[in-house]
């Protein structure tokens, strides 16, 4: 069946969800560290701390995936796990600031990781379902620009809400700044109002009677989700396996790089590990402001790699950016001046846009269309695997290896990122 072409305009509005759900992706990145630091956790914990992003994305995303190919539901194949995971999402948000103790927060990170991740494959592949395939790089790079343009606000608002009057020194009785608990009430209503509006202005195109025949000829039931799951491993297409070692580096380098570089700002910056001071309060205000930039970089540069990705193919303009990113996480460390830190910032972002958009520009051109949203679940295991390793061995690294100094994890993560370019580089797509 072919599909209808749509308009730039409607490529975009189908996206806004995508930045209400990165909006709450940013919140995490930008805040959940220090959160568990204000309740008293230390530097060498914050891996397994995080956790839960990893382990309900390796856990949630195939079974969602697999789940939403085979939904005949009369709100359509993905829309009702857009919602479930929004609804939620935003209630976990509400939630987080309140926190008494790391426990509470540690649960609801959990419960919000489970929550994004529902909504978060299906969404991917309700974009490789409505797209024309001379389509897709349009669609995954402005789905790409939306995280840069929601992470840049996520990251922002804390800045902003002080900007406007409010005392970044005011917290509540559990420590956590009061700017925090307003940045993540802001977050929830985003993060469930920008999903009704892709839902009521592009929704899902209605499934042929050829394809309803087809899925219910097929078995029901989590059993037949796994054995879906499994046979699609089984035969993973070649250029996806050609992408592991790729994934493996890449998202090693983005974790330990989320989780340490407010850290490493505080040492270079303020000269401070204390996460009561006002020194580490600044830093986590400055790192807003860095990854707001790098962000923004990643909003403007999404929207124009669109070409060159067409021109040079997805592998070598991810490369090309991976590399950028690579270098800019070696040198932001060793920086000392607050206005120095938006140049290496620069290639974080470029690196970033090129993350969430090529990859899945690769992937869409070498899976069968049918089975689009089990292999979305199961690229994200790329991202989970990685994640989960790359936790695993900081913790206990961490003191002994990078001698507890956030700095050395952020430049050992610049030279991942560029492993991870140089396996781009074997990655053969299909024309």
């Amino acid at each position: 069946m072919s599909l209808p072409r749509l308009t730039i305009w409607q490529i975009v509005q189908m996206n806004i969800g995508f930045l209400g759900l990165q909006f709450s992706f940013g919140l995490q990145q930008s805040s959940m560290g220090p959160i568990y630091s204000y309740l008293g956790a230390n530097e060498a914990a914050l891996p397994l701390l995080s956790l839960a992003g990893p382990v309900t994305g390796l856990l949630v995303q195939p079974i969602v995936g697999a789940m939403s190919d085979r939904c005949t539901s009369r709100f359509g194949r993905r829309t009702p796990f857009f919602l479930i995971g929004a609804i939620v999402c935003s209630l976990c948000l509400l939630a987080m600031p309140y926190s008494q103790a790391l426990w509470m927060a540690a649960s609801l990170l959990w419960i919000l990781d489970a929550a994004n991740n529902t909504a978060m494959e299906p969404y991917r592949a309700y974009v490789g379902d409505r797209l024309p395939k001379d389509q897709h790089a349009h669609g995954f790079i402005i789905q790409s620009a939306f995280t840069g343009l929601a992470q840049t606000l996520a990251y922002l608002t804390p800045s902003l809400l002080v900007w406007s009057g409010m005392n970044k020194d005011a917290v509540g009785d559990n420590h956590i700044p009061q700017i925090t608990l307003f940045a993540f009430m802001i977050g929830a209503l985003i993060s469930v109002t920008t999903m009704f509006w892709s839902i009521w202005r592009v929704p899902e195109l209605p499934l042929s009677s050829e394809q309803k025949a087809k899925l219910a000829s097929q078995k029901q039931g989590l059993s037949a989700t796994l054995i879906e799951i499994w046979d699609a491993i089984r035969e993973m297409p070649t250029p996806m396996r050609q992408m592991a070692w790729m994934k493996l580096f890449q998202w090693m380098a983005m974790g330990w790089y989320w989780q340490y570089v407010a850290y490493s700002i505080a040492r270079s910056l303020f000269g401070t590990n204390d996460p009561t001071s006002t020194g580490f309060r600044d830093a986590v205000l400055v790192n807003g402001e860095v990854g707001a930039f790098y962000n923004l970089v990643s909003f403007i540069t999404a929207l124009l790699m669109v070409r060159y990705t067409q021109r040079f193919g997805a592998p070598k303009v991810h490369a090309v950016c991976l590399t950028l990113s690579g270098l800019g996480m070696w040198f932001l460390p060793q920086i000392d001046s607050y206005a120095w830190l938006f140049l290496p910032a620069v290639g974080v972002g470029l690196g970033w846009a090129s993350i969430m958009g090529n990859p899945y520009v690769m992937l869409a051109r070498s899976v069968p269309p049918e089975r689009t949203g089990v292999y979305m679940g199961i690229f994200n295991m790329f991202i989970v695997i990685p994640l989960l390793i790359g936790a695993g061995l900081m913790s206990l690294m961490y003191d002994g290896v990078f001698g507890g100094d956030p700095r050395n994890v952020l430049m050992t993560a610049g030279v991942l990122m560029i492993c991870a370019a140089v396996a781009t580089l074997r990655v053969k797509v299909p024309d």
